[in-house]
This record gives C-alpha cells, structure tokens and sequence, in this order.
C-alpha cells in the first residue's frame, strides 16, 4: 500500500471553501454544464421526487438556485422546507451530496436574476404553466409569442410565481474515485454554533 493510498486526498478544512475549489476545477473541466445538480424534494408525507437543475450562486449563505413556484419542486419546497441536491462531475469522477433547509430569496434578488438572464429565457419562463399539463408543443410557443409583442423591447416583468431558493447546508459530503472501488469519502456536520466537524466514511 503507497503512502498516497493511505491517506484521504478529500482535506478536513472548511467544506464551502472546498466546494469552491472542486465546483472551479469542474467548471475548468466539464464539458457541459458543470452548475448542473439533482434536486431531491419531498412532500409533507415524504413522497420523494428528484430533478436537475443549475446551481446560480453558492457561498457562506449556501446554494441558490430558481424555479416556478407553482411547479412540482417549487410546491414541494414550499410545503416541505427541506432538500438535497447531488453534483455529479464525471470528468473530475467526483461526487457532493448536500442536505439541509430552505429558505425564499428575496423579491429584489429573484428581480435581479431573472433579469440578468437572455430575453428569450425571460419570455420562456413567463410564459409557462411549468409542470401543468401542455395539449401541444404550440400552445406554449404561442404564450412565448404573444408576451414577445406584449413586451417588444427590454425586459419582461417577472412573474410573482416565479422565484428562488437558498439551501442552507447542514450535511456535506465529498466522494472521490479511487481505483478498485477503494474509493475515498468524507462528511461534514455543521454544528449548532455554525462551525463544521468531519469524519471520513467506508465507501
């Protein structure tokens, strides 16, 4: 056994600080999306659902990202203020599990990002029912259409629905692949005073 296999290559130091580090390696060497995240939500009864969507801000507050509120995840986060989310980044063959609770951002931030975004993006999410039924492809584009000419210049206002979510973490984890399945995981707890204890994990 070397003496590199002996030891964790995941550090016991801050996990935000460190979530900074891999999240800037991935975004060096993803090929596609490397904001991308599954978002595990669940109903008050604990009936799970899970999706992808990007991460838009993450730092000491935690993890932010946005959706319609009258949307599936959207409803479960408002009646169940909890959730995971999983970073998957295959070319660093690296894996982040975070858990916690969620809070709404701010009207003047949701404001701020939904505007930052391209027009067509804009136009797109205010014209969608997201998760409702959809007869035809070309009764959403129609929506899209029709708010184009409503709004032909500048931005289009965003739609009180339309809004974002802070997860504060609670759980950190780090899982690295390391050859024959020998692969290399540690945790991270955040304590009641804000401050992180960590133990690595059998994989």
């Amino acid at each position: 056994m070397g003496m590199g296999e002996a030891e964790s290559a995941i550090m016991a130091d801050d996990p935000l600080e460190l979530f900074g580090q891999w999240f800037a390696e991935a975004v060096r060497s993803e090929p596609n999306d490397p904001e991308a995240m599954a978002l595990a939500t669940a109903t008050p009864d604990g009936r799970p659902s899970v999706r992808m969507v990007l991460l838009k801000e993450h730092g000491p507050d935690g993890f932010t990202f946005y959706t319609n509120l009258h949307s599936r995840k959207g409803e479960e986060l408002c009646a169940n203020a909890h959730a995971a989310l999983l970073f998957h980044w295959k070319s660093l063959r690296r894996q982040v599990r975070v858990e916690g609770p969620v809070s709404p951002v701010s009207a003047a931030q949701a404001d701020a990002y939904f505007h930052s975004r391209p027009r067509r993006s804009q136009l797109g999410s205010a014209a969608s029912d997201q998760s409702r039924p959809l007869a035809a492809r070309v009764d959403y584009l129609e929506r899209v259409e029709a708010l184009a000419r409503q709004y032909p210049e500048g931005d289009v206002p965003r739609p009180p629905h339309w809004s974002g979510f802070r997860l504060r973490p609670e759980r950190i984890e780090f899982w690295l692949d390391r050859a024959n399945r020998l692969h290399d995981r540690r945790l991270f707890l955040r304590g009641g005073e804000g401050g992180w204890s960590s133990t690595l994990l059998y994989p």
